[in-house]
Order: structure tokens, then C-alpha cells, then sequence
């Protein structure tokens, strides 16, 4: 592995841009981990009436114990690093392919490197995240009788049992609006590299609280976008009923508006909207927490190792 002048994917700027990154994520996502349990939750479990993030957090603690809450951490987290290593790291590698080019950045490479990484985190790390999610919902109370529940022993297990009583291609399930979601961390990174840019004109350092406040607002602009496909997501990562795999695009897209249809006739507009309050408290907050972490480690290692940053351009 080259220092700064060797070639962008073999660098180790771009390294520590991942390492940071997976940091900053894993620690932001165990901090607020409940939150994500209260919108999975409202996402897959329609006759759950309660809306409000504190009285679903208030009724898994009361059902089912406090650890609850914390279901499934080590699969997701798992996923967290994996996704966040891939992300961070084609992200970077692109950004210094630019840097090396003398290209100038502005807010569409932002999004176009965005949903590049973005896709290539679809595609090697779904699998990871059709397990955690089945894991994180296993044992659950729901208000939904329909919903089969799962027995997997672990991560491994999760795996086995999935490729030899469902086949292979369910660990991509939920892939085409996953896909079409790439456009939420490349909007989110558009707005957090557009609002970057201008708070450090002229050299200015950007304090703490501006990176947390710069990050929680391009969360929650990317989340509120694309929510609706978000829960879509989901139900195709859990329910046994949607998770057979589909046999060519055009019945994945059929799936996508059938799931939205449903979702529209059983609880209105709104009903494509449930959750969000507990996504974008968990989301906003992590993706803050998250990047406030990996600037300061990214800077620190950079001052230390000598390194020029790569994200300065």
C-alpha cells in the first residue's frame, strides 16, 4: 500500500477515510440502536397502532424486556462496519481520483460518487442486511398475526437456513428499491460536502457542533426524501409472504408498486410515512454523531501521520 502519492485505491488516506468512517458509524449506531428497533418495528408491523417513537420504545421494554431493545445489535452492527468500509472507501477513492485529476468538486460529482459507492455497497452487502434484519425481528411481539417467525441461531445460521429453504437469490430480496435508495446516501453526502465546502472557505476550521449540525441536516433531508421506499425495503427483507426471490426486474418493480399500493389502501398517504418520526431521530443523530467522529479521527490520523487530506479540495 502507497502513501498519498500512490494511486487513490491504494492509498493509505483512503484507508484511514474508511477506518474512520467505520468508527464513527459503529459507535454513532450503538448509541442510538433503540431508535432503529422502534422503526423497524412501525415499518413491518402494520396493526401496531402506537406511532410515537417513546410509547413503541415504552412497549417493547414492557412486552418483551429491556434487552429488546438491543436485539439483533451484533448482525447489524456487522453490517454497519462491512457497508460503512465499502462506502467510505469508494467514496474516497473517487474523491481522490478527482483531487488527482485537478477536477473541481461541486454538488453533482457529490451525488454522482455517492450513488457510484453507493450501489457497489448494494450490491456486496445486502446479503448482511437481509440477515440482520431477520435477526433483529426474531422474537418479536407483533400486532400482525400473519407474520411467521423466524428460529436462526446466529449469523451463520441466519445464512443456512435462508440459502437451503429459500434459495440463494432471497439474500438480494429487497435489492431494486435498495438500489434506487443509493440516491439517499448520495443525496445525503451532497448536501454534508455542499455545506462542508462552504463553512470552511478560507481556510476556517469547522468547530464540532457545525460538522454534528452540517450532518443531521443532510440525514434528514435524504432520509424525508426517500422514506416511502425505505419501509418498501424492508418488508421485502422480512415478511414470508413478499420474500421469494423475483425472477426478472420487471416482477421486482411489480413488487415495489404492489407493497406501495397496499401500504397507500390500508393506511392512506400517511401510511407511507409511518415510522418516520423514530427513522429520523435514530438516522439524523447517527449519521451526525457519525461524522462528527470520523472528521476528528480523520484529522487527528492525518496530523499525526504527516498525510495531506484527501477530503480538502
Amino acid at each position: 500500500m502507497k502513501a498519498s502519492g500512490g494511486p487513490p485505491l491504494a492509498s493509505y488516506e483512503t484507508l484511514v477515510h474508511a477506518v474512520a468512517g467505520v468508527v464513527g458509524s459503529v459507535t454513532a449506531a450503538t448509541t442510538f440502536f433503540p431508535l432503529d428497533t422502534a422503526r423497524i418495528r412501525l415499518q413491518v408491523d402494520e396493526k401496531r397502532k402506537s406511532s410515537s417513537t417513546h410509547v413503541i420504545l415504552s412497549e417493547i421494554v414492557k412486552e418483551e424486556g429491556l434487552l429488546a431493545l438491543y436485539r439483533g445489535w451484533f448482525p447489524v452492527i456487522s453490517s454497519v462496519c462491512c457497508s460503512n468500509f465499502v462506502y467510505f472507501y469508494t467514496f474516497n477513492s473517487l474523491k481522490a481520483m478527482l483531487v488527482k485529476g485537478n477536477v473541481r468538486a461541486t454538488s453533482s460529482k457529490d451525488l454522482l460518487m455517492g450513488c457510484i459507492a453507493g450501489a457497489t455497497n448494494v450490491f456486496l452487502t445486502t446479503p448482511m442486511w437481509v440477515v440482520n434484519t431477520r435477526l433483529k425481528l426474531q422474537g418479536a411481539k407483533f400486532r400482525k398475526e400473519d407474520i411467521h417467525q423466524t428460529e436462526y441461531k446466529g449469523i451463520l445460521d441466519a445464512f443456512r437456513q435462508i440459502i437451503t429453504q429459500e434459495g440463494l437469490g432471497t439474500l438480494w430480496n429487497g435489492i431494486l428499491p435498495s438500489l434506487v435508495l443509493v440516491c439517499n446516501p448520495g443525496i445525503q453526502f451532497m448536501f454534508y460536502e455542499g455545506l462542508k465546502r462552504k463553512a470552511s472557505k478560507a481556510g476556517r476550521r469547522i468547530p464540532s457542533w457545525e460538522i454534528f449540525m452540517i450532518g443531521a441536516i443532510a440525514k434528514a433531508i435524504a432520509t424525508t426524501v426517500t422514506y416511502p421506499l425505505q419501509i418498501v425495503q424492508a418488508i421485502l427483507r422480512f415478511e414470508p409472504n413478499k420474500r421469494r426471490s423475483r425472477n426478472s426486474s420487471q416482477e421486482s418493480v411489480r413488487a415495489v408498486i404492489n407493497l406501495i399500493s397496499e401500504r397507500i389502501k390500508k393506511g392512506g398517504f400517511s401510511g407511507l410515512y409511518k415510522g418516520l418520526e423514530a427513522k429520523l431521530l435514530q438516522t439524523v443523530f447517527t449519521a451526525a454523531l457519525m461524522f462528527l467522529i470520523y472528521e476528528r479521527i480523520a484529522g487527528i490520523t492525518f496530523k499525526i501521520m504527516g498525510l495531506s487530506k484527501v477530503a480538502k479540495h
